[in-house]
């Protein structure tokens, strides 16, 4: 992922690290807070304790803030899974349900959804340096599983993702909570059928 990304904060010294991290934890607490339209590179510099100059050497756009978090906290707490197991797929939904649903990144994931509608650089900016490689890493996932015997979808890869992944996406988008059993059926039907309840 990261070749795809622009330049991040400059990390050549603790200090410059440190300052980075404070960054992209303040742009997470401001916006659970305040939401997209409330949040400021201002507001952000305040409560990181950095200047605001600085966040504008490193960063052009309160958006791209938010993408770094969204980024670097997608990979450490939603990574793709390594195994093309049945139950790697299915744990991976269910943690991505989790996660748009109560982590701070998931909120941080819906509000640049939600900006793509209507801004096109937001949205260039999201297919280049998180959908586009995201889905990349799913579509090798599920195309392994299926080689591997493990899954019998009846859609092609891109059209089975976007049927597990836009239920739950959705859901969150309108506050409703997606349980467990509304994954594990989503899961069943569209990528073992005839085997529900197996």
């Amino acid at each position: 992922m990261s070749a795809a990304n622009p330049p991040r904060a400059r990390s050549g010294n603790r200090r410059d690290e440190a300052a980075r991290l404070a960054v992209l934890h303040a742009a997470d607490d401001l916006l659970a807070e305040h939401g997209f339209g409330g949040l400021t590179v201002e507001a952000i510099a305040r409560q990181a304790g950095v200047a605001k100059q600085t966040i504008y050497r490193w960063w052009p756009s309160k958006v791209e803030i938010l993408f770094d978090t969204l980024i670097e906290d997608s990979d450490k707490d939603l990574p793709v899974p390594d195994s093309p197991t049945a139950e790697g797929i299915r744990g991976y939904l269910h943690a991505f349900a989790r996660f748009v649903a109560d982590d701070p990144a998931g909120k941080v994931l819906l509000a640049l959804l939600a900006q793509a509608q209507h801004d096109a650089a937001t949205a260039a900016s999201f297919q280049e340096r998180y959908l586009g490689p995201r889905r990349a890493e799913e579509r090798e996932l599920v195309a392994r599983a299926i080689e591997a015997g493990e899954i019998a979808p009846r859609l092609g890869v891109d059209a089975v993702l976007d049927a597990l992944l836009g239920p739950i996406v959705y859901g969150a988008l309108t506050g409703v909570v997606v349980s467990r059993e509304v994954v594990d059926t989503l899961f069943e039907e569209l990528l073992r059928p005839g085997r529900a309840g197996a």
